[in-house]
């Protein structure tokens, strides 16, 4: 499956909500902690060729998750495979003994919208809030209009390209991006 998306900051989580709710957005899935884990190899393989491999843990559920390089274009565009996993720790345990390790993790308190058929989030990271918007680019480009937003406001990166953002912005040394 190809993914399309794009993040949008916020200056509260309060501010991001109302935007999201005023511009119709019918919540799907209520506010809940994630706690992402990113792989790699020692050599940082994945990361070298543009890749992910991630370890999605949310209450009650989790995904193993891979994601390809980026595409040049407007919105971020990449390749994601995606699978539920009956159990984390097992996945986390094999993927363990394949040799990859834990090289980012990462904490969201987050609630999901439904607007005009995009799955629209709102993220509060230990780093800001944003909404990000998943869908095709041209429902990408709607909703965020119906979100006062341009694409002048678009963010491309990930979580944890902003995270180190974020730190060296603030001379802090990069860890990860963990509620306290």
């Amino acid at each position: 499956m190809i993914e399309h998306e794009v993040k949008l900051s916020f200056e509260s989580p309060e501010a991001a909500r109302h935007a999201v709710t005023t511009a119709g957005g019918r919540l799907v899935i209520s506010r809940r902690l994630i706690d992402d884990r990113l792989f790699d190899t020692a050599d940082r393989a994945l990361a070298r060729g543009g890749t992910a491999c991630r370890l999605r843990r949310e209450p009650g559920r989790a995904f193993l998750t891979f994601k390809g390089p980026v595409q040049p274009g407007p919105v971020k565009t990449r390749e994601e495979a995606e699978t539920a996993v009956e159990n984390a720790d097992d996945i986390e345990r094999i993927v363990n003994l394949l040799g990859f390790r834990i090289v980012f993790r990462s904490q969201k308190y987050r609630e999901e919208y439904d607007i005009l058929g995009a799955n629209v989030t709102v993220d509060e990271t230990p780093i800001g809030v944003f909404v990000e918007i998943e869908a095709a680019p041209d429902i990408i480009a709607k909703v965020s209009g119906l979100l006062h937003r341009s694409p002048l406001d678009y963010r491309l990166e990930s979580y944890p390209k902003l995270y180190l953002e974020w730190c060296a912005e603030r001379g802090i040394t990069p860890g990860h991006m963990m509620f306290s």
